[in-house]
């Protein structure tokens, strides 16, 4: 045999002259979660070693973040009931929690890329993404509160805005009001094949953000369906999106690829809660290793064709490195 491709597997210095992906911090945004209060680290049942922080504890947890690599955060918030209602309010709220949380973080690390969530469920009292009534998600009402969400978070230091409601049209209504508020330079990483998932339980959970009735199958994409992802980023990047988000990741590689052979524009995907918690779960069971299913699922991602992941592993493969 003239050709033998094992000859370049056999050994680990020749398989690392030929490996064609790899993975570095500069790849990861890692998801946070916020919470009001006080010296408060409350863990995640669903969600081992990820936790919800009060601020304090939070601007911490990020120093140590940085100390391993990780550059770039998204951050979320959670809310008590009593500050939910039907217009979600609270989310324009420039002294409220989250925007007070942007402005420290941004104050203690300056460098660090921000990324924040432009949607209504944190805040809303019906846990949807948009504007309920009578039932009905109502596309036009919710966004003109998603461009006032969005114009609070950039006031108040957001380096990329993620709008991930996925509302018609919420891309060009906030770039718009961006550009007339004079963010010019907030960028905005839409999450556009956003779908209706299994693998959201475990967010859920950490934010108390599920649906009060209902689903989100009116405004997520069915996950039966892959040519639409084209329409929605076709979309979003005529609008003025700058990134192309795919989530989840891990069953929708194909979907990553699909933008990534359509689009020019960098494609990132999100690695959910569910995706992680599985791993999790097989691992402490003894019927996975965990590391090396970390990084396998993290390169196949990678792999795909994104540019950027979102993984709750961030620092987990940032700790394994130093290692």
């Amino acid at each position: 045999m003239l050709i033998r491709p094992r000859r370049n597997r056999k050994s680990a210095g020749i398989r690392d002259l030929v490996q064609e992906t790899s993975l570095s911090m500069n790849d990861f945004i890692f998801p946070m979660f916020l919470t009001a209060g006080k010296n408060i680290k409350t863990p995640i049942a669903s969600m081992p070693e990820i936790f919800r922080f009060s601020l304090d504890n939070l601007l911490t947890e990020m120093a140590e973040c940085q100390e391993l690599g990780i550059k770039s955060i998204a951050l979320f918030p959670h809310y008590e009931e009593s500050k939910k209602d039907k217009i979600a309010s609270e989310s324009w709220n420039e002294d409220g929690l989250y925007c007070s949380a942007l402005r420290a973080i941004k104050s203690q690390f300056p460098d660090l890329v921000l990324m924040t969530d432009v949607a209504m469920d944190p805040y809303s009292s019906d846990g949807h993404d948009g504007f309920v009534e009578n039932g009905k998600i109502l596309n036009d009402e919710t966004l003109e509160i998603l461009g006032k969400m969005a114009i609070a978070q950039a006031k108040s230091g957001a380096d990329i805005l993620g709008p991930s409601d996925m509302m018609d049209g919420r891309v060009g209504y906030i770039r718009k009001e961006l550009d007339i508020q004079g963010f010019t330079d907030v960028s905005i990483m839409s999450y556009t094949a956003k779908y209706a998932s299994a693998f959201y339980g475990p967010f859920r959970d950490a934010l108390d953000s599920a649906p009060k009735s209902g689903d989100k199958k009116t405004y997520q994409m069915n996950p039966a369906n892959s040519r639409e992802a084209l329409i929605e980023a076709q979309l979003d990047a005529q609008e003025g999106a700058d990134f192309l988000m795919v989530k989840p990741a891990g069953a929708y590689l194909d979907i990553i690829k699909l933008l990534k052979d359509n689009s020019h524009l960098p494609i990132s995907a999100y690695q959910v809660s569910g995706e992680y918690a599985m791993i999790k779960a097989a691992s402490k069971n003894g019927w996975l290793d965990h590391d090396k299913c970390m990084i396998e699922s993290l390169l196949a991602i990678k792999r795909a064709g994104a540019n950027i992941i979102l993984t709750y592993f961030a620092k987990q493969f940032g700790q394994m490195l130093k290692k």
